[in-house]
């Protein structure tokens, strides 16, 4: 299929430190007041990222209670730094 949406739900900071290229960036403390501004299709698959996997989680529950297909990224931007790629910065 096609490459899920990806949603940074860090704050702006620190996707300017470390990123991977997410679709869009939303602060979870924002999300629930911000779906509107959702550019994912509601039958597209979401994977969320923090830095470490904690706030995405809370992300993935809400988007899933709203109806969405979302899930996790596993221990986040640190992980994907350890397993993926080098080349993002650990913070």
């Amino acid at each position: 299929g096609n490459a899920p949406f990806v949603l940074d739900v860090r704050e702006p900071y620190e996707a300017e430190i470390a990123s991977i290229n997410a679709d869009q960036l939303i602060p979870v403390d924002e999300l629930e007041d911000r779906l509107h501004e959702l550019e994912a299709d509601p039958d597209e698959e979401i994977v969320v990222h923090c830095r470490s996997g904690g706030r995405s989680a809370k992300a993935t529950e809400l988007l899933r209670e709203k109806g969405y297909d979302a899930s996790n990224l596993e221990g986040g931007v640190l992980a994907w730094s350890d397993e993926i790629d080098p080349d993002v910065p650990q913070y």
